[in-house]
């Protein structure tokens, strides 16, 4: 019998499903976790969506995403703010403490990384606070450099802890996705660094499928369905010393035209045979 107590659904992974319905689907596939969207959450309602999980018995292993913080005006750095510290509150109220910050791209137009790179650690500074009076973890997930343009500019899990150095871990963490950091040489190190700060915050897990899809965003795959090496980095990501949740998040057209409770029941396969080993 294999130990699902770890396991979480990330609500990307059965985009079709409302809240409910992923509550349900993980209800009846045993899966004690869910990481829901925003978008998902706003559409049952905070209050209603808190009420649903935690009835549901479930727990809340993440929230996302907040982020996006490269606008280069003071009226576009302000909407960003408010909406990171809305999302924040949502943690709270649906009992994570943990939100996902996809740190943003280049404003149109721009050029110059290092100063939309600059502007991220100015509002990561403007926001700590908040988070940190509401007892919320700021997640920073580096994508992978394909995204760097238009959603992310840190793109390693160095450059992630990097950015989260000048606050304590319990402020600040990051987050191993393997799709994002598996081609990384410096992977290994900087797991094991992460584990040394106390600063992993969650483990993701899906594959790197090929050929990279025409929307690059559906490149995730079914673990076993791709590239990546789960027993090497689930490994590492052990070592560092993570016990928490391990969420699959998948982006993928196909997964996603697919029965959801199928889709579970592929998930929970796929997690016992090539995760839960490494976990």
């Amino acid at each position: 019998m294999s130990d699902y107590s770890r396991l979480s659904l990330n609500s990307a992974t059965t985009k079709k499903w409302t809240l409910a319905e992923a509550v349900g689907g993980c209800v009846q596939a045993g899966i004690p976790a869910i990481g829901p969207w925003r978008d998902i959450v706003a559409d049952a309602g905070l209050d209603k969506a808190a009420r649903l999980i935690k009835d549901a018995g479930l727990r809340v292993s993440s929230l996302c995403r907040g982020g996006f913080l490269t606008a280069p005006y003071p009226e576009g750095q302000s909407a960003a703010l408010a909406d990171n510290r809305a999302a924040v509150l949502e943690a709270v109220a649906l009992e994570t403490s943990e939100l996902f910050l996809v740190v943003g791209g280049l404003a149109p137009g721009e050029k110059d990384v290092v100063a939309a790179r600059r502007r991220v650690a100015d509002r990561l500074e403007d926001l700590v606070p908040f988070a940190v009076e509401h007892g919320v973890r700021l997640v920073l997930e580096p994508l992978h450099p394909m995204y760097a343009a238009d959603r992310a500019l840190i793109s390693t899990l160095g450059q992630a802890l990097d950015l989260a150095s000048p606050y304590d871990s319990t402020a600040v963490g990051v987050a191993v996705d393997t799709f994002h950091v598996w081609w990384d040489p410096e992977l290994r190190a900087q797991i094991e660094r992460a584990g040394r700060e106390n600063r992993i915050a969650s483990y993701q897990v899906c594959d790197f499928n090929l050929p990279i899809a025409a929307d690059a965003l559906l490149s995730r795959g079914m673990m076993g369905d791709g590239v990546i090496d789960f027993a090497t980095i689930g490994t590492w990501v052990r070592d560092a010393g993570y016990t928490g949740d391990i969420e699959v998040e998948i982006f993928n057209q196909q997964i996603w035209e697919t029965d959801g409770n199928a889709v579970l029941e592929t998930v929970k396969e796929r997690y016992a045979e090539l995760v839960l080993p490494f976990a």
